[in-house]
C-alpha cells in the first residue's frame, strides 16, 4: 500500500493547525480539497484518523500515520537541501525536555550544533516522566525521558542521571525543623511542587518518613522560580545539583539521601544526518552534566 504524500502533509496540516479551514489557507487549497484528501487517506488506510473537533485531533491511529507524516516531511526537507545546499531551506526539530534540564545542560547541547545545520528548535516541556507521550503523538521527534522503554519507532540510549537534594533556607529550617528535619515536622512544614505531576518531594518524602505525610504545597511551574522559592524561604524542595553547586547558602534536610533521576534519549529511528549530529550533541552535553 503506497500512501500519497499530498494527503500525509494535508493530515499533518489539519492537526498542527486544528482545523480543515486553517490547513487549507496553510496550504493554499480549499476547505473542500482538505476534506476529499483526508476522507481519501482514511479509506486508504482503513481507519478513522481526525476526531473532527475543534481543535481537530488525531486518533490513536491517526496518531500513527501522523509520525510517519512528519517523518517523510522531514526527510524530504534533507534530501532537498542535500541536493541543493545552497537554497536549503531551514530545518525546525521539534524536542520534548524537562524543564530541569531544560534549564541547565541541554541549551548548551543544543548549540553545539554546526551552524552549517540550519536547525531552529521547537522546544517543549514537560515532565521527564511523561515526555514519551509527545514521541508516541508524533509531535516531536526526540524526547530526554526518564522513561527506559522505546516508543514504538525510536530508539534509547542512557544519558546519565541527574542529582538532586532536599533544600530549605536557613530561615525556613529555623522555624519548621528547630528539632531537625522529623517525620513530625516534614508532615506539616510547607513543601514545594513543580506541578501535579512532580513526583520527587513525595518520593523523598517516602523514603525519609517511612509513612505516608501529606504536608501543605506550594505549586511553583518554573525551574528559576522553583529556586528562588526554595531560597526565598516559600516552602522546601528538591533542587538539582547543577543548579545549586555546592556553595548554595541552603540547609539539606538529609545529605545521605539524595534523589539520582536516570534520563535517556529517546529519538525516531531513522536514517537522518540531522537527527544523528543532534543526538551527538546532546550525548556530549549530557556526559559533561551528568552523573
Amino acid at each position: 500500500m503506497e500512501l500519497d504524500l499530498a494527503a500525509l502533509r494535508t493530515f499533518a496540516a489539519v492537526i498542527d493547525e486544528g482545523t480543515f479551514e486553517a490547513a487549507a489557507r496553510t496550504l493554499h487549497i480549499t476547505p473542500s480539497a482538505v476534506s476529499q484528501r483526508i476522507k481519501a487517506l482514511e479509506q486508504q488506510v482503513g481507519r478513522v484518523l481526525v476526531q473532527r473537533v475543534k481543535p481537530a485531533r488525531a486518533t490513536d491511529s491517526g496518531r500513527v500515520v501522523l509520525t510517519l507524516a512528519r517523518q517523510v516531511a522531514h526527510l524530504e526537507q534533507e534530501t532537498m537541501a542535500s541536493l541543493n545546499p545552497n537554497t536549503a531551506q531551514t530545518s525546525t526539530l521539534p524536542l520534548v525536555v524537562n524543564a530541569d534540564s531544560l534549564s541547565t545542560w541541554m541549551i548548551p547541547a543544543l548549540a553545539r550544533l554546526a551552524p552549517e545545520h540550519r536547525v531552529l528548535f521547537d522546544l517543549h516541556r514537560e515532565d521527564e516522566y511523561h515526555s514519551t507521550a509527545l514521541l508516541r503523538e508524533g509531535t516531536v521527534m526526540a524526547a530526554v525521558t526518564s522513561v527506559s522503554e522505546p516508543v514504538q519507532g525510536c530508539t534509547v540510549e542512557t544519558l546519565g542521571s541527574m542529582r538532586y537534594r532536599a533544600l530549605c533556607s536557613r530561615e525556613f529550617a529555623d522555624h519548621w525543623f528547630p528539632d531537625g528535619p522529623t517525620a513530625e515536622a516534614l508532615a506539616v512544614a510547607p513543601m514545594l511542587d513543580f506541578d501535579r505531576k512532580d513526583e520527587l518531594q513525595a518520593r523523598f518524602l517516602r523514603g525519609f518518613t517511612r509513612r505516608r505525610v501529606h504536608p501543605p504545597r506550594h505549586f511553583v511551574p518554573g525551574s528559576s522560580a522553583f529556586s528562588d522559592a526554595v531560597h526565598y524561604g516559600l516552602g522546601w524542595g528538591l533542587l538539582p545539583e547543577l543548579h545549586t553547586g555546592s556553595d548554595h547558602g541552603l540547609v539539606e534536610l538529609d545529605p545521605a539521601r539524595p534523589i539520582d533521576v536516570p534520563l535517556y534519549w529517546q529519538r525516531w529511528k531513522l536514517e537522518s544526518p540531522l537527527l544523528t549530529a543532534l543526538t551527538g550533541a546532546v550525548r556530549e552535553g549530557a556526559r559533561e552534566a551528568l552523573r
